[in-house]
């Protein structure tokens, strides 16, 4: 596959981000009215670290650290304070412009005392994330592991709203629909489009030595998780389980390799649904650490390295400047290792950032830091309002659930979903 040619890739780890030439008109800070309508939204899933927690934990070399303020954080920090720049036609420009975030992003259900329900671990929050409840899902198993399924058979949830109305849905998922060479061992070359299965299963190893090297850590190695795949566990979205070619969801499940390809050719859905693997996705550590790092300081340096790569390329698409938002979406606050340290009170919050054309405008020069409480929950009852689907599921319906409107224009996001009454 080619590159795509309006995007110059990102080198190392500069906080300067280079987009293409020629979109210099669609990267604005305020939209005119009408063009205020959400028509693509783009979700990049990321791992188990807090925004801001009691002891920030900087740069320290054991235990969890934060992402704020984080200097091994560098692109997702110059989102939020100001100074992310693009090359558009030749002239450097602030595409911090474009940024909202949540500054009290909490995990679901978590109270200011963190007296509440546990929503843990990774698995519970992305069904979450779908369906506003976790169907009392307490674990990470694939959704038909022998040892536990924890595979859905409700139709109450998001995609499954979305295709009864119309509109398309896509998963790109990393390191899923891999070739094999002849002695059988994975190589980082994706199968044609017919031959894409739904990816039912986690994977993890090394790719054949003589393999193309991941495109984001220049590494080997694969992990694949089908935990933070959450339109997976729902038999009316991954095609009753068919694990081979014929099932008719198969091209919902992508790999990440094609999203360059549908964004060049404008062939991505309504709402994409987006996993880097789980060394690109601040989960797990490479063997050998990243840039020079190891251990969480690794994590994060990866994470952030892979979103200064997908942002962008998401920012330069025809769909980005027609109706798109881009949401970094973190799945649940994590323990920093103080005594008595609770990941689920209000001490803790979770990344919530929003890039969009119709994000909520700069204050003072700087991106808009939303103070209002927000939860999984939040996005859920946002997409239902953008895409008039409903009811509104699960703690999406619980009076007092804020949606994402604060971090958008006024009037980007509606107050009603389809089929139903308006509600606050």
């Amino acid at each position: 596959m080619s590159p795509m040619k309006s995007v110059r890739p990102y080198a190392g780890l500069a906080l300067g981000v280079c987009l293409a030439a020629g979109v210099a008109g669609a990267l604005k800070a305020n939209a005119q009215d009408d063009d205020r309508k959400l028509k693509h939204v783009f979700v990049i899933a990321m791992e188990n670290h807090n925004w801001t927690q009691p002891n920030g934990n900087l740069g320290a070399t054991s235990g969890i650290q934060q992402i704020y303020l984080n200097p091994n954080a560098p692109f997702v920090n110059s989102l939020v304070n100001g100074t992310a720049q693009a090359y558009i036609d030749g002239k450097l420009v602030n595409i911090s412009q474009h940024v909202a975030y949540a500054n009290a992003y909490h995990n679901v259900l978590a109270t200011p005392s963190g007296n509440n329900p546990h929503i843990h671990p990774s698995e519970p929050n992305y069904l979450w994330a779908e369906a506003g409840t976790n169907f009392g899902v307490a674990n990470d198993n694939d959704p038909y592991a022998p040892g536990g399924p924890t595979v859905q058979t409700s139709s109450q949830h998001l995609t499954s709203l979305l295709e009864k109305k119309g509109h398309s849905w896509k998963s790109y998922q990393e390191d899923i629909d891999l070739q094999t060479n002849a002695g059988g061992k994975l190589v980082n070359i994706p199968l044609p489009a017919n031959q894409w299965t739904v990816p039912l299963k986690s994977l993890s190893g090394t790719f054949d030595p003589a393999s193309p090297l991941n495109q984001y850590n220049a590494t080997a190695q694969y992990n694949y998780a089908a935990k933070h795949n959450p339109q997976l566990f729902f038999t009316d979205t991954n095609g009753n389980g068919d694990p081979t070619a014929a099932n008719p969801d198969a091209r919902k499940y992508a790999p990440l390799q094609q999203l360059q390809f549908d964004l060049e050719n404008n062939r991505v859905a309504e709402y994409n649904w987006i996993t880097p693997d789980q060394y690109n996705d601040q989960h797990s550590a490479l063997k050998n650490g990243f840039d020079g790092l190891t251990g969480d300081a690794s994590q994060l340096r990866a994470g952030d390295n892979a979103l200064a790569q997908l942002v962008p390329m998401i920012m330069a698409s025809k769909a980005y400047n027609d109706g798109g938002a881009i949401i970094l979406w973190w799945d649940e606050a994590e323990g920093d290792g103080d005594p008595g340290d609770n990941a689920d009170d209000f001490n803790h919050t979770i990344p919530e950032i929003v890039i969009s054309n119709v994000a909520r405008a700069n204050e003072g020069g700087l991106p808009y830091a939303s103070t209002v409480n927000m939860t999984h929950s939040s996005d859920l009852k946002t997409m239902q309002e953008v895409f008039h689907v409903g009811p509104l599921l699960g703690d999406a319906a619980t009076p007092g659930t804020n949606d994402l409107s604060d971090l958008f224009a006024p009037g980007v996001i509606p107050t009603h979903v389809g089929g139903d009454h308006d509600h606050d």
